[in-house]
Formats: C-alpha cells, structure tokens, sequence
C-alpha cells in the first residue's frame, strides 16, 4: 500500500522539488498554504504531513495545531529555514512534530527521516489496530458476562420469584452503598451481578406455607453444597471470578466469626461489606414468612451488630439514607417482561426503579 505525502510550501520550486523527491514512494499531495493544506486533509487520509513553517497565511505550526483532531495518527514533520526556538519547543512538547528539519536539507537524510517516520506511521496504526481488537474482544467477553448473568438470573425467577425479587432489592441497596462510598466502574458493575446472583442456592422456605420456614439441617447442608458447586461454577469462568468471590465472601462477619474463611474487618473485601449489609436490611424489612421490621427498627438491629457482623462505615452510610429513598424498592415485581433488555440496561443504576413501577 502506497502512503499519503502531503508536502506545505509557500514556495513554489521547494514545492515541485520535494513532490520529486518523494513521488516514487509515495502518492504525493501538495498545497501551497496552510487552509489549501487542511482542505485536502478533509479529503484524504494522509500518513505524514510536510509542513514549512514560514508562510504567509498560516504558519506551520498553526497548521499542525488544526489538524491535530483531523488526522490524529498523521506523522508531522516541520521543515524550517529560520531559528524559531520558541515555537519548536512549544510544538514538541505538545506533541505536534514527530521531527524537524532545519533548511536546506540533504536529500538523502531527509529521504531517511521520511521513511522512518513513514514506518512511525504504520506502528501507530498497528498498535490502533490491535487497541480496537481488544476493545472488541473485551465487549464480546463483557456481553458474554451479561447473557450468563442473564440467565442465571432468569433461572432464579423461574425457581422462587420472592427470591428474585429479594435480588434486586439487594442489587438496589448495594449500589446506593456503593455510590455513597464511591467504588469503580468496574466494581460497581462486579457487585450488581453479585447482587443478582448471590441467592441462587436459597431455600424455598415458603413451599409448604410459612410452617416451613424452619430451616432443616438436611436442608441446610443441601443448600450449603450448592452454593458451593455455584461458587466453583462461577469461578470457573474467568469474566465472573470477582463476581464469585464477591459472593463466597458475603457472608463474613465483621468481627471475624463468619463463614467461610473467616475473615475479619479490612481482611473482608469492601464488595462482600456492601453485599452482607444490603442483603440483611432486605431479609429484615421484606422477610419471606415472618412479621417486616421498619426501617428504625432494622437500624437499632443493625446498630447493635455494627463492628460484630456489620462494618460500622456500612452502618453510618446506611443510617443517612431515608425510608424513602430505601423502601421505594419495597414492592413485588410487576412485571417480568420489563426484566428482558437487561442485556442492555440492567446495570444502570435506575434500572431497578423501571422494574418496581
């Protein structure tokens, strides 16, 4: 492939001279002012623009400056036969010249110096190339990520609507945590599927009426063993490795006495904090079988637990926010269908508000 040489004189025999040059190994443009120069940037995509910089109407550096957003990986070199230090200097260090050549030149180096900034050109267009690969790649895995969630997520609804509906409650909860303590794009996007998914193993405890609601020890180690089998499923897929960690961890206890590991204070992840938090609040408030507490008496509850199960930050965080604010998310769900584009919005933070209304 031919590159494209767009040479920028006032002076028309430099002109003809350089387009000779250069003609045999490149496609040449020229033009012999600064807006000539910009309308065929408009037209073409040039690889290196050669520019002087004397000329009457725009100078070179002028030139390089507006069309710096036109031709962001256009290689420039500024052909000067004046001692204009203070400009040059400006010019390099905002990354406007690749190289300057003072007149008049050597054919032969400047030959040189053009094909290697030709050979600039194409690395910079190489390294674009493979960026947009990756960018590509990295959507495909990220939509991936989704449409497991998705399902998982879907397979929950089918299994124990109250369960789902408890999910994105937890989700809602745990995001104004989050934004409150202001955690990354990433982990942000990391706890909603958390939220989502850290539910799967429950116990219908509402099968058989609310008689039921006592939990079996059979049972019990049942749904131990499957969220485990969950846990280890999740982290078999690399996209949901923090996902899953998120989750195995969410059941800590601040002081050190929870499960599984153990772990204690600043040891816990600040995810899992969020997640063990919003999750409690909901079980409290919007209980499956037994009597809902209100939100100052699920505060006085957690208040007393706070540095035991709870992070105290967690607690201050969840004491600012209103009954309002929080039980506008304390409704069933109205409709399924509206759940459907979570591929597209599930994680923007007034999904859930669309789901409850």
């Amino acid at each position: 492939m031919t590159h494209k040489l767009l040479i920028v004189d006032d002076d028309t025999p430099n002109l003809r001279l350089l387009e000779r040059l250069f003609s045999k190994d490149f496609q040449c443009l020229t033009a012999s002012s600064g807006p000539e120069a910009i309308r065929l940037l408009e037209q073409h995509d040039v690889a290196i623009l050669m520019t002087d910089q004397r000329m009457p109407e725009m100078t070179g550096i002028e030139l390089l400056k507006r069309t710096a957003q036109l031709r962001p990986h256009m290689v420039r070199i500024l052909l000067t036969g004046y001692t204009d230090v203070e400009a040059l200097v400006e010019a390099i260090n905002s990354g406007l010249v690749y190289m300057y050549i003072n007149k008049p030149w050597n054919n032969d180096d400047l030959k040189l110096r053009v094909n290697r900034a030709c050979e600039h050109y194409q690395n910079k267009k190489n390294r674009q190339a493979l960026a947009d690969q990756n960018q590509r790649l990295l959507l495909r895995l990220k939509d991936i990520k989704l449409g497991i969630v998705i399902a998982l997520t879907e397979m929950l609804k089918i299994r124990d609507e109250h369960a789902f509906a408890h999910a994105l409650r937890v989700r809602h909860y745990a995001m104004m945590f989050a934004a409150k303590i202001g955690v990354s794009e990433e982990q942000h996007e990391d706890l909603s599927m958390a939220a989502l998914l850290h539910d799967l193993s429950r116990i219908d405890t509402s099968r058989n009426g609310a008689s039921s609601a006592r939990v079996l020890p059979a049972e019990q180690t049942i749904a131990q063993a499957q969220f485990e089998c969950e846990v280890r499923l999740m982290h078999a897929i690399p996209e949901l490795a923090n996902v899953a960690e998120i989750i195995s961890c969410h059941r800590e206890n601040y002081d050190g006495s929870g499960t599984p590991r153990g772990l204690r204070a600043e040891q816990i992840p600040l995810l899992c904090r969020i997640l063990r938090l919003a999750d409690e609040y909901d079980q409290m408030v919007l209980p499956e079988v037994s009597a809902p507490m209100t939100h100052d008496e699920a505060m006085r509850f957690l208040t007393q637990r706070s540095g035991k199960q709870f992070d105290p930050v967690l607690i201050e965080v969840l004491s600012k926010l209103s009954s309002d604010e929080l039980g506008k998310q304390q409704h069933p769900v109205a409709n399924y269908g509206e759940y459907s584009p979570l591929r597209q919005a599930a994680f923007e933070p007034g999904y859930v508000d669309a789901v409850f209304s």
